[in-house]
């Protein structure tokens, strides 16, 4: 247990020594409040600067609150993700090129305490900076938009959690596979992104893809109930992150072993 807090205490320290605690949070925030200030004043942006003949009747409904909270949540799948990705690539692929794991590994560490401890505090972060983020986001809809239920809001925030455990745990496994940051960061969102179109695509066909998350948040922000084969879905998704950890710890092990011996 000691070694998980050691390492954990290890990973806070860098991410704060990199200001990750700082920029990745403030990234969430920006995209929070912006969709629905956006959506508030676009008529008004489209009116004043959208190059309409002078005196035409035209007419901008806002945006419904639900709508405005799903946009938002498009915005962090896209953006947000992509800061994920680029803030994780080298979570395990950067110490083995620096030579900085073999200096943590060369004392008494459990492999599945070193990996573990890296996906906690990758997790961690991600989802503080979403639940900041969707926090500002919700409270500016509610201003600005309209009031949506908070147990929906909350539901919906939580089910959208998973997807991004998920983007997490794709990161960490791809950085344990590959040396090349560049290519854990291209593998990640292409993954991710033929993921999410495939779902929206097929819907029908992907009914257990981690991709449906997005869908169902939607349906949970409209109505409270999330979309059908909700279950499905959701056990999938944390069933290939318990899967993606355990590959992880088992491959990093393999590749320290043989680099040991060699």
């Amino acid at each position: 247990m000691n070694q998980w807090i050691i390492l954990f205490n290890k990973e806070m320290k860098e991410a704060i020594r990199n200001f990750k605690w700082i920029w990745i949070p403030l990234v969430f925030i920006l995209l929070g409040i912006i969709q629905p200030v956006t959506s508030y004043f676009l008529p008004d942006i489209l009116k004043n600067f959208g190059g309409f003949p002078e005196g035409s009747m035209l007419e901008f409904p806002l945006p419904t609150g639900p709508q405005v909270l799903a946009e938002t949540i498009g915005q962090f799948g896209q953006i947000g993700v992509l800061v994920i990705v680029l803030a994780f690539m080298g979570i395990v692929a950067g110490e083995r090129n620096s030579g900085t794991n073999i200096m943590v590994l060369v004392k008494p560490v459990s492999y599945v305490a070193y990996i573990v401890s890296k996906w906690l505090h990758m997790s961690l972060l991600a989802i503080s900076s979403f639940s900041i983020g969707f926090l500002l986001a919700s409270y500016y809809t509610f201003q600005l938009i309209e009031s949506v239920p908070i147990s929906y809001v909350i539901k919906g925030a939580v089910v959208y959690s998973i997807w991004l455990l998920f983007v997490t745990t794709l990161v960490l496994f791809f950085s344990v596979l590959f040396k090349s940051n560049a290519g854990v960061a291209a593998l990640t969102l292409g993954i991710t992104i033929i993921i999410s179109l495939m779902s929206s695509i097929t819907p029908d066909l992907l009914r257990w893809s981690p991709g449906m998350i997005a869908s169902h948040s939607h349906s949970i922000f409209q109505s409270g109930e999330a979309g059908e084969y909700f279950w499905l879905s959701i056990s999938c998704t944390i069933v290939l992150i318990i899967l993606m950890i355990i590959l992880s710890i088992i491959n990093f092990k393999n590749k320290e072993t043989v680099t040991h011996t060699t």
